[in-house]
């Protein structure tokens, strides 16, 4: 039997949730299972779903940080004609492809907003001739509300319309209780499958390709809110016991072009801007120290190249994902943590030079998860018979 899988994705502002899907869809393309990639958000260059289909429903992306307003194709609020021709387009795609796994990134732990389509898709895959199993495929980490009652209702909604919870990391690291107690509630659901990551070899950086070595790297992810970060570094670099390094500032390709401008027009001696570097894993290999926020691709490069590093977590928005992330890395003496609340040039610098006590970082962590996933859900395909 050939496994069908839709898989549907949908970021907002980072692109971290799109990076580790695609991880994940390639090991499942490698496993010969026949995927089909649902997206939602806008196009980011350099993320690509190999041997996958993909359907495109009509792009929509948050306006700012805060994830309270949402802005379709055109930069315009949607409304709710938008919402139900996106929502009829999925169900459509859906009945088309008959899947034999349905997978929801995130939902019904996050992505709520996005009900007015999921509902409907979840309707349609119950009420299908063949259902097929579905799936919430979830990081290591969730964002907790300070409503208990909305995180309990997820939990509901969880134990009522999914048949397993794929978590991708490794609870030695931490656990997924640890960002939502509730989720001991549908314990037979959930199965880790260690972290997803690249599977390559990081590669050596030689005396003939010495871009990094030595050097500060400062990097923000997808760069949509990494601006003050950038800003900071530029003015902890003359206070730090680094200062006489070479400071490389990933700009990330969200990052807005007039900010990138402005912070490339004639860097101070000794400073390097980039919007992006595809050996950036590579980069934290041979640096004397990171600096970058807290996402779970970051700190999983980090850790594999055992870099010494300073997370600076993003928290706007009432995102506490990345605080939970760096301050287990911190406990653990794998890293400085610093809090943005409190960030200043001084502060940057001083975690910086604290970094530099660090042994590098060595942790057993299992970054098996795409492979894993892959497996997982072709025995959930066999297991259900269609």
């Amino acid at each position: 039997m050939s496994c069908r899988v839709m898989f549907y994705v949908q970021h907002l502002l980072g692109i971290g949730h799109l990076k580790r899907a695609s991880l994940i869809t390639s090991a499942m393309a490698v496993a010969e299972l026949d995927v089909s990639i649902v997206l939602g958000g806008r196009e980011v260059s350099g993320v690509d779903f190999a041997g996958c289909a993909r359907i495109l429903l009509p792009s929509v992306h948050a306006a700012d940080e805060t994830f309270k307003t949402l802005l379709d194709e055109r930069g315009d609020p949607i409304d709710d004609e938008w919402r139900d021709n996106r929502a009829a387009r999925l169900v459509f795609e859906f009945e088309a492809l008959c899947p034999h796994a349905l997978m929801l990134e995130l939902f019904p732990f996050g992505r709520r907003m996005f009900s007015f389509e999921l509902l409907p898709l979840l309707t349609a895959a119950r009420a299908a001739p063949q259902p097929p199993r579905i799936v919430s495929s979830v990081r290591d980490i969730l964002v907790r509300k300070p409503d208990v009652e909305r995180n309990r209702k997820a939990v509901t909604f969880a134990h009522a319309w999914f048949d397993h919870i794929l978590v991708h990391g490794d609870p030695t690291l931490v656990p997924i209780e640890a960002s939502f107690p509730e989720m001991v509630e549908v314990a037979d659901k959930v199965a880790y499958t260690g972290y997803v990551v690249e599977t390559d070899e990081l590669p050596v950086v030689t005396m003939e390709s010495p871009i990094g070595k030595g050097e500060v790297i400062v990097s923000v992810g997808g760069g949509a809110v990494g601006l003050p970060l950038l800003r900071t570094a530029l003015a902890a670099k003359p206070l730090s016991r680094l200062a006489d390094r070479t400071w490389r500032l990933i700009a990330g390709p969200n990052l807005p072009d007039k900010a990138v401008a402005d912070l490339a027009w004639s860097p101070p001696p000794g400073v390097i801007v980039e919007r992006w570097r595809a050996d950036l894993p590579a980069l934290f290999r041979t640096c004397a120290v990171s600096v970058s926020q807290a996402g779970y691709n970051t700190v999983m490069d980090l850790l594999r190249a055992r870099t010494r590093t300073v997370l600076v977590p993003f928290a706007a928005g009432g995102e506490t994902e990345q605080t939970l992330r760096a301050r287990v890395v911190a406990e653990r003496g794998l890293a400085v943590a610093v809090d943005t609340a409190t960030l200043s040039p001084k502060i940057l610098a001083d975690a910086i030079d604290e970094a530099l006590t660090l042994s590098p970082p060595c942790v057993e962590i299992d970054c098996t998860g795409a492979e894993t996933t892959a497996r997982l859900v072709g025995e959930m395909c066999e297991a259900g018979g269609t």
